[in-house]
């Protein structure tokens, strides 16, 4: 029995670059491959930050961090992450896939985004996805 005393820090889910409210009850469901985003930028508290631009691996069908660069799939901006998620947890296992949810229609505040999203990305989602 281990009766040491364990700290376990949470973070405060950011939601302030959503330029309104419009949109939020139509999230979409999805499984995000971890491998595709770095640990000190995306998630340096163990969960990724709400706000973050995803594209579809086209041959896996999960979700990674949008890359205009990639030819996997994440060349097409098709969300953005709607909430944290844990992806290390208190004991600091590691996850490679986690579950998520992911806006697909409203209004964005590109400036307080947690990464900037090029000009390709912001066309790829410009018919569903608002910036203000």
């Amino acid at each position: 029995m281990d009766l040491s005393l364990k700290t376990v820090s949470y973070s405060q889910d950011r939601k302030d670059w959503l330029g309104s409210q419009h949109g939020t009850d139509v999230l979409r469901s999805i499984t995000l491959d971890v491998s595709t985003f770095t640990k000190a930028t995306h998630y340096p508290d163990g969960y990724l930050k709400s706000g973050l631009p995803v594209g579809k691996i086209t041959a896996s069908g999960k979700y990674g961090l949008y890359d205009d660069t990639k030819t996997d799939g994440r060349q097409t901006c098709v969300g953005f992450l709607w909430s944290g998620v844990e992806v290390i947890d208190h004991r600091g296992n590691a996850s490679t896939s986690v579950g998520g949810s992911m806006l697909v229609h409203g209004f964005i505040n590109t400036a307080k985004l947690p990464v900037s999203v090029d000009a390709n990305g912001l066309a790829d989602v410009a018919s569903r996805i608002y910036t203000v």
